[in-house]
């Protein structure tokens, strides 16, 4: 017994003295970019717990959620690819800004003026917004980053996010008490969400400082052709499809139930605000802690079986999450459920970025993310309606039999046949 622990603490020791010396090697860049979504984390977990109940206050039901949804995502899609381009065009920081800035201006125009049409129009930029900077960020950290420490910071960068995020929507789920307070207000009242939600802004603006700090890299400029990407795709149809298929499916399956969790946990589980709230900063840490784990797991025993193993295993929690009669089961699934599904993602994103040349990576970024918002654009207005009509429990088996379908095309495509794109040499 004293032998296992021996050596299982040489290989802590191993492992943790390697994961401090790639995180040691991380740009000056990277690092800036670090501290950026850190505190755009921390505000947009007070918005992804808070919006919804807003809306919610202010009349409306779950339906015109999902359509709310559906329009961010459904602009998501529809603007990616064009923004691959535009992202080569004014490069990667001033992107990063622009998208930034955008988050705070459409949260700031539904919190001054709540209605129906301007919920829709705001959702449409947010979409926009989100997709600029997310579809800049993959081919900004690989260019800012070298082989050996790619993929944790990859890692690092998703679960820095997640921990602020839990963070968020920690102090989110109290937000409205307190303002309601303050106000001489309800706590479940529109004022009391709006006021919370306010401080979203400030944090936005807060968040843009390091990035007006970040250094140009600039491509030389054979990398800039728009016919590059096309050349790419052209030549590579069968490694785009096999790479972007599996994020599809996954995605139609995610976007039915994760974006009405909170719904899910106050209807369900009659749960209270600063419960969900508390509760999901729980999840969101768990799924940091997952993701900080993953490059050491991708390292020793490679990108693809983590990426399969790790969602394998979360679809028993899934069930259990959607179809347990009692709160405490469900909350621990949910946890578990959160950390193993998402500490793939910045795995399979990396190992994706390495299959193609830097003058191509923000169109695979951009097909990525609109594999990733195809089924959250669509999927939140047919689950809405669902659980308007039957509830929860049909979203959750449709969820459980997309996932096992896109594992299974991970482990034909990518594992059993060892199907995988020639990597470029790193840069």
């Amino acid at each position: 017994m004293q032998q296992i622990y021996k050596k299982f603490r040489r290989g802590a020791e191993s492992a943790a003295k390697i994961y401090y010396q790639r995180v040691k090697a991380f740009s000056p860049n990277a690092r800036k970019y670090l501290l950026s979504i850190f505190v755009l984390g921390a505000a947009m977990g007070i918005y992804r717990l808070l919006f919804n109940f807003y809306v919610l206050s202010l009349g409306y039901d779950e339906a015109i959620l999902g359509n709310l949804i559906t329009a961010s995502n459904v602009t998501t899609l529809i603007i990616a690819l064009p923004l691959g381009y535009l992202i080569n065009i004014i490069g990667r920081k001033l992107s990063l800004l622009l998208g930034t800035a955008g988050i705070g201006i459409s949260v700031l125009m539904m919190i001054l003026f709540p209605s129906i049409p301007m919920f829709i129009a705001m959702n449409i930029f947010l979409g926009i917004s989100q997709s600029l900077s997310g579809v800049a960020m993959g081919p900004f950290l690989m260019e800012n980053s070298k082989g050996e420490e790619r993929t944790y910071l990859f890692s690092f960068s998703s679960g820095l996010r997640m921990t602020a995020t839990s963070i968020g929507e920690w102090v989110g789920g109290y937000m409205p008490t307190w303002f309601g307070g303050w106000l001489g207000v309800s706590s479940m009242s529109s004022l009391a969400y709006s006021s919370s939600l306010s401080l979203i802004v400030i944090g936005v603006a807060i968040s843009l400082i390091p990035i007006f700090l970040i250094k140009n890299n600039h491509l030389p400029q054979n990398e800039k052709s728009i016919f590059a990407p096309f050349a790419y795709m052209r030549k590579n149809p069968g490694v785009l499809s096999r790479l972007i298929l599996p994020m599809l499916i996954t995605s139609i399956g995610a976007g039915l139930i994760m974006p009405f969790m909170n719904v899910f946990f106050r209807n369900v589980h009659n749960q209270s605000d600063s419960s969900i709230g508390l509760l999901f900063a729980w999840g969101s840490l768990a799924m940091g802690a997952g993701l900080m784990v993953a490059p050491i797991l991708a390292e020793r025993y490679g990108k693809i079986q983590v990426v399969v193993v790790s969602q394998a295993l979360s679809i028993p929690f899934l069930a259990m999450l959607g179809f347990s009669p009692w709160f405490s089961l469900s909350a621990i699934a949910y946890y578990i459920r959160l950390a193993l599904m998402n500490m793939s993602s910045p795995v399979y994103q990396t190992f994706v970025m390495e299959q193609v040349d830097p003058d191509s990576r923000a169109m695979v970024a951009s097909l990525n993310s609109m594999a990733h918002h195809f089924g959250w654009a669509f999927s939140p207005s047919i689950s809405g309606y669902i659980q308007v009509n039957y509830g929860f429990w049909p979203a959750f088996l449709i969820t459980i039999i997309l996932y096992a379908i896109s594992i299974v095309m991970y482990y034909r495509w990518f594992w059993r046949n060892r199907v995988k794109a020639k990597a470029l040499p790193s840069t």
